[in-house]
């Protein structure tokens, strides 16, 4: 008889777990089932150029590089951290109350920081091409004496003698040793992650919402004046080219100073148009406050005496106020409000 009460039981508490609730399954974009720590690739969009085929990202990897990418011991004074310039409520920009980096012991870089999401579609990075892939853009980040001014060694060790960075590197890679291809695996799997693709006119192109009449109109005026450069879906073709912007005050010559080739003389890379709303302000050097100030520049701004000068920036360009309205209408269906508030991109505290 106990016995009989005993399989009884057992079969009650089996018949519990059958009709306990299923975990919540998320679909992607694609229709897939969505894992929010693997690498995305929105459906329409190209290849990336940055696959992880030899970096493969799992939770722990991302979560160390989260960590890593937010840690003020890799600057010199211990003060900055990656996040200090790239703050994902601007989209990963330094914000709109710095034209240029600030860096340790609040010296000023040359450059405006750039955005930081779609990465892995960039063939080169930063305003010059400088990095050649997104595994060792960090290391003049780190390295640079007006950005974090450490070098690699010694942010190995400061890292390396860390009880936390043991913890979660043994937890990534399976042991606790510390080193540089490490390190930077880690940030390129955080940094990869950072896909940008949930704006209004993502949802637009998935049929999940419509344009107004002043957007469609914008959408019109940007293909003809700015589609050759700033091309869909990612809205940059990320080549180098010089727009005629006069030269700053530091006399930055662009590509040019990591090629040594008068033919990249002052081209600068083309940036994404998306998240405008947020990453201001613009161009390399942070000249312009606002976007007004950027479409008056390329109407009526150009120098064309440059050595370089990109053809298409040769010829004047006009836009009526009813265009560049409509422009801008459009432009800010291109601010994706989900990245900059997504959680898993955001500091660990």
């Amino acid at each position: 008889m106990r016995i009989k009460k005993i399989i009884i039981l057992l079969i009650f508490c089996v018949g519990l777990l059958s009709c306990k609730k299923d975990p919540e399954i998320k679909t992607s974009v694609t229709g897939e089932i969505e894992d929010l720590y693997a690498p995305v690739i929105p459906k329409g969009w190209p290849q990336p150029v940055y696959t992880f085929q030899n970096n493969p990202v799992t939770y722990n990897g991302f979560t160390l590089g989260r960590h890593l990418f937010y840690e003020p011991l890799l600057s010199e004074d211990t003060t900055i951290s990656c996040g200090s310039c790239h703050m994902q409520i601007f989209g990963f920009t330094n914000g709109p109350s710095h034209a240029l980096s600030h860096g340790v012991h609040n010296l000023l870089g040359t450059r405006n920081a750039p955005a930081l999401y779609n990465l892995t579609w960039h063939g080169l990075l930063r305003w010059d091409g400088g990095a050649i892939n997104l595994e060792n853009q960090p290391l003049n980040p780190l390295q640079d004496k007006h950005e974090m001014n450490l070098p690699i060694l010694t942010a190995i060790n400061r890292i390396g003698t860390s009880a936390k960075y043991k913890d979660l590197f043994k937890k990534a890679f399976g042991d606790t040793m510390v080193d540089s291809q490490r390190l930077l695996k880690a940030m390129a799997q955080f940094t990869g992650l950072l896909v940008s693709y949930n704006s209004k006119f993502d949802k637009v192109k998935r049929g999940e919402d419509g344009f107004t009449s002043a957007e469609n109109d914008g959408y019109t005026v940007f293909k003809n004046k700015c589609g050759m450069c700033h091309t869909e879906p990612l809205f940059s073709d990320y080549k180098f080219r010089n727009k005629g912007l006069p030269v700053n005050m530091y006399q930055d010559s662009g590509r040019y100073g990591i090629t040594q080739s008068m033919s990249d003389l002052y081209k600068f890379k083309t940036p994404s148009l998306r998240n405008l709303a947020f990453t201001a302000p613009y161009m390399h050097d942070g000249r312009f406050k606002t976007l007004d100030e950027v479409l008056t520049f390329f109407t009526s701004g150009v120098s064309t005496s440059l050595p370089n000068l990109d053809p298409f920036m040769a010829v004047p360009h006009s836009i009526s106020t009813q265009e560049k309205n409509n422009l801008l209408s459009f432009l800010a269906t291109l601010n994706d409000y989900k990245f900059i508030n997504d959680s898993r991109f955001s500091e660990i505290h």
